[in-house]
C-alpha cells in the first residue's frame, strides 16, 4: 500500500470486483446481490460497534441465551437483525442459519432466491465491552434439492461452499472474502462508504512464529495438544520459540494468522469433548478462507 498514489482514481470496490469475477464466470448476478446486502449489514454493524457506548449498546440483552449456550449481548441481537433483514431483502436467499436463531429461517416465496447463508452475526462478543476486536462470519451455499427449502438444505459439506468470508471490526473495518479464486481483503473507507480492495490474492506464510490458543484451559487439554504447544514454546532443535497471541475472537485471531502466519487452535478438551467451534458458521467458512490462502 505504501507505493500507491495519495488518491486512487480507479478504485476496485467489492461490488466491482464481484461483478468482474461474475462476468468472467458468466454468472447471473444473484451472488452480487447477496454480497451487496451483506456489505450493507456489515457497514451498519460497524457503525453500531463504533458508537456502542454512546448508544447504550454495551452489556447483556437480559436473560436471553442463544442456541449454543452463550449469553446474548445487545449488539448480538442488533447485528443478527441487520444481517437477517438485509439478506431477506436481497431476493437472493432461501434459507438462513444464524447462531442467534434457534431454528433456520425459511425465506418467504416472494423474496426467495437460490442461496443458503450460514452466519455468526457477531463473533467474539465477549470483547464488546472492553473495545476488543470482533467480527461477522458467513458461508454461502447453493440449494441443491428440489421442492420447498428447509433447514436440511443448510446441512451441506464445507466442500460445497460457493463463497465465504468474514468482516473484522478492529482499528478499521475489513471484509475478507473468497469465492474459490483466492482470498481478497477489502477495507471500508468511511468517507465514501465503500469497501476498497487493499490486499489481492492473499497467501499465507509457509511458516510463522505465533501460536494462538486459550491456554487457560490447559488442564483440560489432551496430552497430545499439550505436547504440541510445549514443542512450540520450547523447541528441542534450538530454533526460536513461537510467541503466544490470543484475543478471544476467532475472527481477530484467524485474521492475524492469515496476515502473519502461525497457527490458531481451539481444540476439543475434557470439559468440551465435542469442541466449541460451530461447524456451519465458524469452522467451515474459516477453514475455507485459510485453505484458499494456501494454509
Amino acid at each position: 500500500m505504501a507505493d500507491r498514489a495519495p488518491f486512487d482514481t480507479n478504485l476496485i470496490t467489492v461490488t466491482r470486483f464481484v461483478l468482474e469475477e461474475g462476468s468472467k464466470a458468466k454468472g447471473t448476478g444473484e451472488l452480487n446481490q447477496l454480497l451487496n446486502a451483506l456489505c450493507t449489514a456489515v457497514k451498519a454493524i460497524s457503525s453500531a460497534v463504533r458508537k456502542a457506548g454512546i448508544a447504550n449498546l454495551y452489556g447483556l440483552s437480559g436473560s436471553k441465551i442463544n442456541v449454543t449456550g452463550d449469553e446474548v449481548k445487545k449488539l448480538d441481537i442488533l447485528s443478527n437483525d441487520m444481517v437477517v433483514n438485509m439478506l431477506i431483502s436481497s431476493f437472493s436467499t432461501c434459507v438462513l442459519v444464524s447462531e442467534e436463531e434457534k431454528n433456520a429461517i425459511i425465506v418467504e416465496p416472494g423474496t426467495r432466491g437460490k442461496y443458503i447463508v450460514c452466519f455468526d452475526p457477531l463473533d467474539g462478543s465477549s470483547n464488546i465491552d472492553c473495545l476488543g476486536a470482533i467480527g461477522t462470519i458467513f458461508a454461502i451455499y447453493k440449494k441443491t434439492t428440489e421442492g420447498e427449502p428447509n433447514e436440511k438444505d443448510a446441512l451441506q459439506s464445507g466442500r460445497n461452499i460457493v463463497a465465504a468470508g468474514y468482516a473484522l471490526y478492529g482499528s478499521a473495518t475489513m471484509l475478507v472474502f473468497s469465492a474459490g479464486n483466492g482470498v481478497n481483503c477489502f477495507m471500508l473507507d468511511p468517507a465514501i462508504g465503500e469497501f476498497i480492495l487493499v490486499n489481492k490474492n492473499v497467501t499465507m506464510k509457509k511458516k510463522g512464529n505465533i501460536y494462538s490458543i486459550n491456554e487457560g484451559y490447559s488442564k483440560y487439554f489432551d496430552p497430545a495438544v499439550l505436547e504440541y504447544i510445549k514443542q512450540k514454546k520450547c523447541p528441542k532443535d534450538g530454533s526460536a520459540p513461537y510467541g503466544a497471541r490470543y484475543i478471544g475472537s476467532m475472527v481477530a485471531d484467524v485474521h492475524r494468522t492469515l496476515m502473519y502466519g502461525g497457527i490458531f487452535l481451539y481444540p476439543a478438551n475434557s470439559k468440551s469433548p465435542q469442541g466449541k467451534l460451530r461447524l456451519l458458521y465458524e469452522g467451515n467458512p474459516m477453514a475455507y478462507i485459510i485453505e484458499q490462502a494456501g494454509g
